[in-house]
């Protein structure tokens, strides 16, 4: 199961703050727009999105079909093929995707501990 890049989504209450602490930690800006309150931003092979106001919960990010550089993969597992695999090991989807769609989609689970996961595929 390719899941794509990871990140860690998360639920920050001023952008601009949580932007200057982490670029003091040597996070550089990635993508997003801050004017909607959202960036990704990445050390090394740490990436984390700042979302202000958008979401209840700090949650964990994989894209499908991306590399930790927001790059295009060649070969990916098709977030629509993962959400049946998940079904198929009993994990219930809180949101689907629709089967019958293709390109840019999303699903969301959580893990026994209540920890959302977001599947996010672009492309």
């Amino acid at each position: 199961m390719k899941l794509g890049a990871f990140s860690i989504s998360l639920n920050v209450k001023d952008i601009q703050k949580s932007k200057e602490f982490y670029s003091n930690l040597g996070f550089k800006e990635l993508g997003g727009d801050i004017s909607q309150k959202w960036l990704i931003m990445k050390n090394e092979n740490c990436i984390i999105g700042l979302f202000q106001g958008m979401f209840e919960k700090n949650m964990l990010t994989f894209n499908p079909g991306w590399n930790e550089n927001a790059e295009n993969l060649e070969s990916f597992t098709d977030v629509r093929d993962l959400q049946k695999m998940l079904k198929e090991n009993g994990i219930t989807i809180q949101s689907e995707a629709d089967e019958s769609s293709t390109g840019p989609a999303f699903i969301t689970i959580e893990d026994p501990d209540g920890n959302p996961i977001l599947i996010d595929q672009h492309r």
